[in-house]
Order: structure tokens, then C-alpha cells, then sequence
């Protein structure tokens, strides 16, 4: 960048929702494809943050390519793409096989978690290989819960609360950690590169389902002035109308209401709770401020859209025909967001970037 501006991307965490987010990136990538920039989003991005499939979404911007080439990045957006709408039928399929495999392997699993991470596992080794989060092309931040030493652990680039540096990750494990969603992972586990020791992590919704606050503090820990931050917070989409029933819930018991065959509704609340006040504390608190721009995407997913796993055909579709309804219903903020960063990128005056542009769901 060649302007003061800093530009800062957050994204919600959501499971199969992340598709939202990322296709909204795909229509910014589109308007400035059209006022002549092709950068790609590190380019654009001074800092990313996410929690969950938002953590992967920002990493794989954000990381080196494995093997490939300086300023290649891990994945583009139309990888990113991919893993949505074809690898994630294979992470979160329920084959009869794959039940009856990892029930004898592991005869209790009817109170274990959903899905064998091995094959996530396996994806993320590929795409980003043992690079450190040290590495990252641009400042990254990736949210998650050390579940034995009881902390929010944000991973990534920035320095601590303390001011000092952050201790550093496997980009892959991070990744790992950040999508570990109780009830459908089993907790991932971290080789801490600074400490050497192995520390295990869960999701970072559990605390961070819209990390925005976490991006913007971290950028403030960088000596980022209020006024030339813009943020781009990205939401995966809420289901208003995904009503639970009193009356089976009366009789769900501890463990029905984090049973990912009932929706994990626990879980569901929890996150999408968590979001919404998180959303709207921002805006109140930035509407205060003398800067930064905050600029929130966020809008409605059909009922049954709404499972964190849900990887069928047919949901795709909902999922695509969620994000085209939010693009659509955006497009002005995305030109005006395409128009602030072409003008800090060649060094002109920038719309007025102290006040608040919030896009309301």
C-alpha cells in the first residue's frame, strides 16, 4: 500500500457457511478486477483474522504456497472455492463404511465426535505444508481455545496483549485448531514452536464467532491509528426463521443438545448469539470513534442451510443462493469498499474513512 490506510479483513466463523464470505470476497475481487487492480488479497490486506472456516479462508490468503514461488500464496479464492463445494462432500461425508470402521475401531463412539479428522488433516499438511505462521505473507490471525492451560489463544503475527512477540505455529495445525468445533472434531493438537510443547485447541467461535474485535486490537497493537484502519467484516449468514422445539428439547438431555444429528443447537445458539452482539457492539463502539471505517456483510440463510456440516449438493445451492441475495443486497458498500482501497492504492485522497459504513444485514 502506498497510502496510510490499513486495511484489515475479519471473518466470522461458520462451518460450510464460510461459503458466504468467501464468494462476497470473490465479488470485491470482481469490482476491482474492473477498476484495472489484480492483486492478490495479501496484497490488499494489511492483517486477516478468522475463527473457524474464517481462520481457513484467511490463512490461505494469507500463507506462502508450500512449494511454490515468492509471493505465491496457499490457496486462491477459487481454490478456496473448491474445498467448499467438492473436498468438504468427502471431509463430511457419512458413509455407511466410515460408521462402521470407527466403530471398531472405537466401539463408544456414539458419544464421540462426528468426524475423524485425519483426512482434514491430511488436506491441510497438502496445502500449506510446515510452514510457520511467522511466515505469512501478510499479518494473519487465527482464533482458538487452549482447552488445558484455559485461554482464548490467538495465533498469528501480532504482538500479545503484553507487547511481546507471539509465540509461533505450524500454519496447518493452526488451522486445524481453528476449525476443531466441539462435538464435530475432536481437539486439535499444537506443537507451540516457541515454547516447545504441544498445547490442545478448540474452534475459536467458542469465544470469537465474529473475531472483528480481535482484528481490530490487533491492529492497534501495531500502532495502527484509529483513522486509517478500514475494516471489511465478513458474517456467514443466520437463520432467524431455524426455530427450536420446546418440546423436544424438553427431552434432549446434555448430550441431544450438542448432537451434530440434531444441528449441535448449543452450539448453533451459542456462536450465532455470540456473532450477532459482538456485530453490534462494533458498530456502536466505531459509530463513537473518530475512525475506523467498519464496513459489516452479513444477511440470512434458509433454515435448513444453516448445519455447520452440511456439505450436500443441495444445500450448495441454498449457500450460493444466500451469498448472491448478500452480494446483491451489498453491491453499493463493495463498490464504495473497491473505491477506498483503488485510492489508497495510487495514493489519492480516500472517501472519508473516520465514519462508520455499517451494511446492515
Amino acid at each position: 500500500m502506498t497510502s496510510t490506510k490499513r486495511f484489515i479483513l475479519s471473518i466470522d466463523g461458520g462451518g460450510m457457511r464460510g461459503l458466504i464470505p468467501l464468494r462476497v470476497l470473490e465479488a470485491l475481487e470482481g469490482k476491482l478486477t474492473q477498476a484495472g487492480i489484480e492483486l492478490p488479497m495479501y496484497r490488499l490486506f494489511d492483517l486477516m483474522c478468522g475463527s473457524s472456516t474464517g481462520g481457513l479462508i484467511a490463512a490461505g490468503l494469507a500463507a506462502p504456497k508450500a512449494t511454490g514461488g515468492h509471493g505465491e500464496v496457499a490457496a486462491t479464492l477459487a481454490e478456496l472455492r473448491r474445498f467448499f463445494e467438492e473436498d468438504a462432500r468427502a471431509l463430511f461425508s457419512h458413509s455407511l463404511r466410515k460408521r462402521i470402521s470407527r466403530f471398531v475401531t472405537h466401539p463408544f463412539g456414539v458419544f464421540d465426535e462426528r468426524y475423524d479428522a485425519r483426512l482434514l488433516e491430511q488436506m491441510l499438511k497438502e496445502r500449506f505444508g510446515w510452514t510457520s505462521m511467522q511466515s505469512a505473507l501478510t499479518h494473519l490471525v487465527l482464533t482458538g481455545y487452549d482447552i488445558e492451560h484455559r485461554r482464548t489463544l490467538l495465533m498469528g503475527t501480532t504482538p500479545t496483549v503484553t507487547g511481546a512477540r507471539p509465540d509461533d505455529y505450524y500454519i496447518w495445525q493452526g488451522v486445524r485448531g481453528a476449525m476443531a468445533a466441539p462435538s464435530f472434531f475432536e481437539p486439535a493438537r499444537l506443537d507451540n514452536l516457541t515454547l516447545g510443547r504441544q498445547e490442545a485447541i478448540i474452534d475459536g467461535s467458542v469465544v470469537h464467532a465474529d473475531p472483528v474485535l480481535v482484528a481490530y486490537a490487533a491492529a492497534r497493537r501495531q500502532g495502527w491509528a484509529p483513522r486509517d484502519i478500514v475494516i471489511l467484516s465478513l458474517g456467514v449468514g443466520h437463520a432467524p426463521d431455524r426455530a427450536i422445539n420446546p418440546a423436544q428439547a424438553e427431552n434432549w438431555g446434555a448430550h441431544g443438545w450438542m448432537l451434530p444429528s440434531n444441528g449441535a443447537p448449543v452450539w448453533s445458539i451459542l456462536t450465532s448469539a455470540q456473532a450477532e452482539g459482538v456485530a453490534e457492539a462494533a458498530q456502536l463502539l466505531f459509530n463513537e470513534m473518530d475512525g475506523p471505517t467498519y464496513i459489516r456483510i452479513d444477511g440470512t440463510v434458509p433454515a435448513e442451510a444453516e448445519d455447520w456440516d452440511n456439505a450436500r449438493p443441495g444445500n450448495l445451492l441454498l449457500l450460493n443462493g444466500a451469498a448472491d441475495l448478500i452480494i446483491r443486497d451489498h453491491a453499493q458498500v463493495l463498490d464504495r469498499l473497491a473505491a477506498i482501497i483503488a485510492a489508497a492504492l495510487h495514493g489519492d485522497t480516500a472517501p472519508q474513512a473516520g465514519t462508520t459504513c455499517f451494511a446492515a444485514a
